[in-house]
């Protein structure tokens, strides 16, 4: 879900012209050093006085924000908002409460936060948290008018085109990050095994399967490859976005868009294609990759692989593998992990989009201001930032030769590296970075030799007039797809059959015909050829 590198900012808003077809989850600046070395103790004083960086930002009545993030909350995020709530009262006259929503099933707590009515004055948003779409049917609050009373600062430190990128309807609806990244997928693998048994490197999907293969028989008590109780993200997406010409996505509904042919919009679903797919799947389910109670597999991608109880990961960013090989540095030296970026193969990747990571203030928050005051500190103020990056310098992190060292492990340490999965609030400026990131700062260095902009994320879908029909689909691909897509039926050409005949029942061909309609007009719109 994501995480960003640093460049100045001429040279940020240079690459985000070129990405403006559509506008589109660490980094190093680029003279390999971090910038921000410094810790919580060096950051600037916080303002006194009413504390409010808007003019006329009335701060009289306190008040307590109530700030949901997704994913698990780091163990030591009591202490953390203890020190910025001292920080937040004196500025703003508020406290803050930092709520998460765990990774287990959070697309229907998400849903359910926005929904229900119930008081949420931030929350992180996300082209896969289907912020265009939520934008669109009013969830969130216009920012427009909001920003130069309540975060001017806030307002000027985004660049203009970052602003345009994220508009919906004319309208600004989530703070973006600042910082550019690539959050492509790319195989994770033990390269100490691979090396041990003279294994191939994983490039593509018929030597990823020989590696699988070599691990399954040279270490029979290991996983090959890492899954969870949805496979579209851990099996599905990955697979497309490796093998075939993907638009961007992960595409919704079966859709199927190339980038070559960006205004031919198909049915992937049913597809010789999608076949393919999962008849791969199957095998690789019949050969013991990943275990038949996999729908039930609640533990996360990364800690199967840093625990070892997994050899690989089919698909991850290569800041959260950074983050991986930051987390087995201490507890396991002896191990090595090594990345492969999925573009290498496919031929072209595709930096992230403003929308990528962002905040917002839902349609309930009663303190709107209060809330874009308080998230204009956590990112223009150091000390609110490092905090919350970071967490204390001296009990969490140090700064050595300009590098993020985490003290002690991840066991013995409460608040790791971007703990909080801050990346919505990024500050290039102040960014500490570990010294392993240097190989990130690679991988980006060889995927801006063949980037090509996001044309896909700022397409805002409207499924007002098939949101019965999505509902329905969403059931009924859980029940009939998702086994085909884990490996688990035994005749996948009939199992593809019935899931077909199901979400046909369900609405899907209403679904796909309104979606490709709204998508051609996005292509004419945006002059997308």
């Amino acid at each position: 879900m994501a995480q960003k590198k640093k460049l100045g900012f001429t040279v940020l808003s240079a690459a985000l012209a070129v990405s403006a077809l559509a506008g589109c989850s660490g980094g190093t600046d680029n003279a390999g050093k971090p910038a921000g070395t410094g810790g919580a103790k060096e950051a600037s004083a916080p303002a006194s006085g009413s504390g409010g960086t808007g003019s006329g930002l009335d701060t009289s009545k306190k008040v307590e924000l109530q700030f949901y993030m997704l994913g698990d909350a780091p163990k030591d995020l009591p202490v953390i908002q203890a020190e910025i709530n001292k920080l937040a009262e004196k500025d703003l006259n508020a406290t803050v409460k930092f709520n998460y929503t765990s990774w287990t099933d959070w697309d229907q707590k998400y849903k359910l936060l926005l929904s229900s009515g119930q008081q949420v004055d931030l929350i992180f948003t996300a082209d896969w948290t289907q912020y265009q779409s939520y934008a669109k049917k009013g969830a969130f609050q216009p920012l427009d008018e909001l920003l130069p009373k309540a975060a001017p600062k806030l307002n000027g430190f985004v660049p203009k085109d970052m602003w345009e990128a994220v508009k919906i309807d004319g309208k600004i609806y989530t703070v973006p990050a600042t910082y550019k990244e690539y959050v492509t997928n790319g195989f994770v693998y033990r390269e100490d095994l691979r090396a041990k048994y003279n294994l191939p490197k994983p490039t593509s999907i018929e030597t990823y399967e020989a590696y699988l293969d070599g691990i399954k028989k040279n270490e029979p008590d290991m996983l090959p490859l890492a899954s969870t109780s949805n496979p579209v993200s851990s099996l599905s997406d990955p697979f497309r976005e490796l093998t075939r010409d993907p638009v961007g996505g992960p595409l919704p509904y079966g859709i199927g868009i190339k980038y070559s042919q960006p205004g031919e919009a198909y049915s992937y679903w049913g597809s010789p294609e999608h076949l393919e797919e999962l008849q791969t799947m199957k095998r690789w389910m019949d050969k013991g990759f990943f275990p038949k109670n996999v729908l039930n597999n609640k533990d996360t991608l990364t800690d199967q692989l840093t625990s070892g109880k997994a050899a690989s990961i089919f698909g991850d960013n290569p800041t959260r593998f950074n983050d991986s090989v930051i987390k087995i540095a201490s507890t396991h030296p002896d191990w090595k992990l090594e990345y492969y970026p999925f573009p290498l193969s496919r031929g072209f990747a595709t930096p992230v989009h403003p929308i990528h990571n962002g905040f917002a203030i839902p349609k309930s928050s009663k303190n709107a201001e209060r809330a874009l005051a308080f998230y204009e500190k956590l990112v223009t103020d150091k000390q609110y930032n490092l905090l919350t990056q970071y967490g204390i310098e001296g009990k969490n992190y140090t700064v050595e030769n300009g590098y993020y060292k985490m003290v002690g492990d991840k066991n013995s340490n409460g608040f790791g590296r971007e703990a909080m999965n801050g990346w919505a609030w990024r500050n290039p400026e102040y960014m500490l970075f570990d010294k392993g990131y240097d190989n990130v700062k690679k991988i980006f260095s060889e995927l801006d030799k063949i980037q090509k902009p996001d044309i896909f994320t700022g397409f805002a879908e409207d499924y007002t007039s098939y949101q019965a029909e999505k509902a329905a689909l969403e059931q009924v691909t859980k029940q009939y797809l998702y086994p085909l897509q884990a490996g688990l039926l035994p005749d996948v050409e009939t199992g593809l059959k019935t899931f077909l005949e199901k979400a046909k029942q369900a609405g899907l061909d209403k679904v796909q015909g309104e979606y490709k309609k709204q998508w051609a007009q996005y292509v004419k719109d945006k002059g997308i050829k």
